[in-house]
């Protein structure tokens, strides 16, 4: 008994006749009765009861479609993904907050990809728009931010939206700015520090809260009076290397970009909010080998980056 003859029998089963399963399987009508009284010869047992209405499942017939049928779906799932791998260029979909540690990730996990093909898609976007695009399927994974107070009505979300989720990172906001700031090299940064600075920020994670006297708060709780909104993150490092005025709210950050950007990397003592980093996707899609790598290099990154963050 093979495979092929399991897949003929199931297949007779299906149609209920030998000659419409026969066109199904484009073999000749004869071939396929052989196969079958073969099959039922070798197994000891009969498997339809014949007669002019057809072909009909006996007991022991039903017992062996029943697991006939579910090993053929095994195989022929486990042949298409095969089949795809070597036909499509391989597939990477993910969308992420704006972090850094999470595009140094991102870079190491493509410097070590070799295929002859890819295709690769990397969003920075807001968490609830990363939730978004896993739910609708346009992408394979998301990484959710949050204040970890929050961390129940997320989960509470996930579950809603049919979504299996993993803890990336837990962390506190630093600060990061020009070398040559004036409070780059305090021994000690507090709120107050940054009120009379410009605070550069991303325009879409968060609609920042209103405040009596007119001015404004970020997530950290720091008053903000002078705000730059950015939608990408590449003119983020020009403007804190270049305008010493400036700073910016972030998850730690490797020390080479800092270093290539003539920045520092700073604790504020007023910031103690904990934020989170969450990895999502669908509980109906099985992570490929490709997910898998890439969340090798993201613990790895985490783990590095975070690290280095305690000595600040």
């Amino acid at each position: 008994m093979n495979i092929y003859d399991v897949k003929c029998a199931v297949e007779v089963a299906r149609c209920g006749s030998i000659s419409v399963a026969a066109k199904h399987l484009s073999m000749a009508q004869p071939n396929l009765s052989r196969c079958i009284r073969q099959l039922e010869d070798e197994l000891g047992i009969r498997l339809f009861k014949r007669s002019y209405k057809g072909m009909r499942l006996t007991s022991e017939g039903e017992q062996f479609i029943s697991k006939g049928s579910r090993i053929i779906a095994d195989y022929e799932e486990f042949e298409a993904s095969f089949k795809s791998s070597s036909a499509f260029p391989k597939h990477f979909s993910i969308s992420v907050p704006r972090a850094s540690y999470i595009s140094y990730a991102f870079t190491n996990f493509s410097k070590n990809i070799d295929l002859k093909e890819m295709e690769f898609f990397y969003k920075e976007t807001n968490s609830w728009d990363a939730i978004e695009n896993v739910v609708s399927n346009s992408y394979k994974l998301g990484i959710v931010r949050y204040e970890s107070d929050y961390d129940e009505f997320y989960r509470m979300t996930y579950e809603s939206k049919g979504l299996s989720h993993e803890k990336i990172a837990d962390f506190n906001y630093v600060l990061i700015m020009s070398k040559d700031s004036r409070i780059a090299s305090k021994k000690e940064i507090r709120f107050s520090d940054l009120e009379d600075l410009i605070q550069i920020s991303h325009g879409d994670p968060y609609v920042p809260l209103k405040n009596d006297s007119g001015g404004e708060f970020d997530a950290s709780g720091a008053r903000m009076n002078k705000v730059i909104y950015l939608f990408e993150r590449g003119s983020q490092f020009d403007l804190l290397r270049d305008n010493r005025e400036t700073f910016m709210w972030v998850s730690p950050i490797p020390q080479e970009l800092l270093d290539s950007n003539n920045l520092v990397q700073r604790r504020c003592i007023d910031s103690q909010t904990l934020y989170r980093d969450v990895l999502i996707w669908r509980k109906d899609y099985r992570l490929s080998s490709l997910d898998r790598q890439f969340i090798k290099e993201l613990r790895a990154s985490e783990k590095e980056i975070l690290e280095m963050s305690e000595k600040y």
